[in-house]
Order: C-alpha cells, then sequence, then structure tokens
C-alpha cells in the first residue's frame, strides 16, 4: 500500500472513488456531489483558506487501485484557542483495516505537525461545525443533508489509532413533524410570540446581507461564553448561503428580535439527501433536471435543523418555542414534509440537549467528534460545558 497526495485529475478521481468502493452495498448512504466536495478543497471558493490550507491523499495498492482516503486541514484562527494548537482530518474513508487506516492518520498527523499543529479533531470539516461533522457511532439510518456516514467500524479504528472522545453530538427526530409537540408547549410559545417588545421574521435573499448580520451578532452572543469561542466567519455564512439557494426554504429560517435587536434564531433545511442518493455524485445537466423534477415532485419529506441560537439574556424567556410557534403553519402549508431532524445538540450544551426533548424530539442518533493529541504524555481534555464561566 502507498499514498498517493491528490494533486491532478486523475488523484481526484481516484479520491472519489473510495466511498463508492466502501458502501457499495449500504443502502443507507447517499453520495455527496463530487462538486460540493471539491469546492471544500477550492481556494477561491472557501473561505477557510483565507487562514488555513489543506491537503487530501488517497491510499492505493500495489496496482494503483485506490482502498481509502483522507484529508487534512487547519484553520489558524480557530487552532490557536485550543492548549494544543488543534487541526482537523476529515473525507476519511478506509476499509476494515488498520494498517490501512495507521497510514492514512499517520499522513494526517505529519503534515499538520509540519505546519505546527499540535492534535488534531476528526472527522470533520474544512469549514464550519453545521456540516460534515462527527463520527457516526449509533443511528445507522439514511443521513440528513450534511450529517456524516459511515460503516460501524470507523470507532474501532478511530480508538485503536489513538483518538478520544472530545464531545458528543446528538440528534433528535420528531414524526409527522411539530403537530407532535405537547400542548403545554404551544400554550408557552403562543404567549412569548405575541409579547409586544418581540418580533419575529423569517430569513429572505432580497434581505441577505441584513440577515447575514443578524445571524453573526446572535451566534457570536449565544457562544461568546465557551472557552474556545472564536466569532463566526461572515464569508462562511454567505458562502453557504449561496451555495445553498437551490435547496433553501426562506421560510423555515427564523429570526427573533428584543425592540429591533436580533436575539435568536433557528436554521433549517430540506433533506436533500433524498434526491442526493438518486445521482450517484455526478451533477452534469441531466442530473440538474432530475434534482429540479424531483424536488418538484417533493421527494424530499424530511427536514433538518441545524443551528439554533439564542442570546444568554434570553435563554429562559420561551423565545425559542416562540420561533417553533411562528415555524408551526409554515409546516402545515407544507404537509409533504412529515419528519424534522433537530441536530445537532453537543453534549456539551445540556440546554439545547434539553429544548429538543422537551418539544419531544427522539434522540435517534449518536456522533463523536474525536481528537488526537500528537503528544501522548499532554493531559486529554474534554469539551468544557457551554457557560460554565457564565456565572
Amino acid at each position: 500500500m502507498h499514498l498517493i497526495e491528490v494533486a491532478d485529475s486523475h488523484s481526484k478521481k481516484l479520491f472519489h472513488q473510495v466511498p463508492h468502493l466502501i458502501y457499495r452495498n449500504d443502502s443507507n448512504w447517499a453520495c455527496p456531489l463530487e462538486s460540493m466536495v471539491e469546492k471544500v478543497f477550492d481556494p477561491s471558493r472557501n473561505p477557510s483558506f483565507k487562514n488555513g490550507d489543506a491537503r487530501r491523499w488517497v491510499l492505493a495498492d500495489g496496482q494503483g487501485r485506490p482502498l481509502g482516503r483522507i484529508a487534512a486541514f487547519y484553520n489558524r484562527d480557530k487552532a490557536v484557542v485550543y492548549d494544543q494548537p488543534t487541526g482537523g482530518c476529515g473525507f476519511f474513508e478506509c476499509p476494515d483495516d488498520e494498517e490501512a487506516a495507521r497510514l492514512l492518520f499517520n499522513a494526517a498527523r505529519e503534515w499538520l505537525r509540519s505546519k505546527g499543529l499540535e492534535a488534531m479533531d476528526g472527522p470533520v470539516n474544512f469549514g464550519e461545525n453545521y456540516m460534515n461533522w462527527g463520527l457516526l457511532v449509533e443511528g445507522f439510518m439514511p443521513q440528513g443533508f450534511g450529517m456524516p456516514y459511515n460503516p460501524p467500524y470507523y470507532l474501532k479504528l478511530f480508538e485503536n489509532y489513538g483518538f478520544r472522545i472530545y464531545f458528543r453530538q446528538f440528534s433528535y427526530h420528531l414524526d409527522i413533524t411539530l403537530p407532535e409537540l405537547p400542548d403545554r408547549f404551544w400554550k408557552v410559545a403562543e404567549w412569548v410570540a405575541k409579547k409586544p417588545q418581540f418580533s419575529f421574521r423569517h430569513f429572505s435573499f432580497a434581505e441577505k446581507e441584513k440577515f447575514i448580520d443578524d445571524f453573526a451578532k446572535v451566534y457570536d452572543d449565544a457562544w461568546r461564553f465557551h472557552e474556545h469561542f472564536k466569532p463566526i466567519d461572515k464569508d462562511d455564512l454567505t458562502d453557504f448561503l449561496d451555495s445553498s439557494r437551490l435547496m433553501l426554504e426562506e421560510k423555515f429560517i427564523w429570526f427573533a428580535y428584543h425592540e429591533g435587536n436580533p436575539i435568536a434564531l433557528f436554521v433549517m433545511i430540506p433533506d436533500l439527501n433524498q434526491i442526493l442518493i438518486r445521482l450517484n455524485g455526478k451533477l452534469h445537466l441531466w442530473n440538474m433536471l432530475r434534482l429540479l423534477w424531483y424536488k418538484k415532485r417533493k421527494v424530499m419529506t424530511r427536514t433538518r435543523g441545524i443551528i439554533m441560537g439564542i442570546s444568554p439574556k434570553f435563554q429562559r424567556s420561551g423565545i425559542d418555542a416562540a420561533l417553533f410557534w411562528h415555524l408551526r403553519p409554515i409546516m402545515y402549508s407544507m404537509p409533504w414534509y412529515k419528519e424534522m431532524e433537530l441536530s445537532w445538540a453537543g453534549d456539551f450544551n445540556p440546554k439545547i440537549v434539553s429544548l429538543y426533548e422537551s418539544v419531544g424530539g427522539k434522540h435517534t442518533k449518536t456522533h463523536y467528534t474525536m481528537r488526537y493529541l500528537f503528544d501522548p504524555d499532554r493531559p486529554f481534555v474534554r469539551a468544557p460545558i457551554l457557560g460554565q464561566n457564565n456565572g
């Protein structure tokens, strides 16, 4: 076995062939669009390259046939918030072979070490954590768009190499969407929603810049007490909105305001994987027409809530319930959506875990974000509980 750095069209082709080999008998897997994957590694299209870099490799056998793959990357702004400057590895695919996994992890580790990093998280993405982040360990079923899927044996490969759990990520499902929420929840939601000091608006592309500013304000305010907080990059938000415009529903993204100031947000997207599973990773003209046709035929029956943020001052105000109250009639008007996934809630954020459980969510999936310290003698510390330094 030998490693090939991805540097030309042939090696890129091998990189995209690997997951088809790993999942060829797995009907749960939805192949991501190759164009979306390539965008992650394009410095002109991924804002994370502003102060970072990435490399990727394919593991091949003696005849040059692909066996596995991995990528390594770092964002210097985010890396330095930890005691050990931390990069990431992702896009990991590998047979159930510890020697193959070791070669792949070594490639990522040594490249990151050469850049001055002292640890790596994985499997993660080269961007914000609401897309393609974590190792699936429970709930081996079709995943929502942006939620990673992998074979069960990957946990063994990560642990045997020396990765440890940095935090757990829980996903919750609501069947038949919002009508299953408890009556008491709706009474509180309506009471808060009608208070005159609060107002609510859904996202609009016509006012994209305003909503990006509002998003950043809420996100940064909600997370600023986390020990490893770093303000969100507005370019990442712009990139997400622009690249997702085809699938986004403007009325699935809601903002709450207190006397005109943004204080809360909820972002939900349709489950594009229900279409991608039919396209085999390609978005040529014919598949683009098929995608539009499937969307019109309402093939997407699931949604995925990817982010909820509430400013600390209003986290016990019921504003979260009021956001759902405004979303409720939208869901009634789109009855083809039958299921909502609330993902993901980190075990470091007990308030969100409690919220998702309080609205009737059923815990169905667990992902791990794993961390590997290059110096095994350094103490390993789990992700701190969000807000523990907030009085």
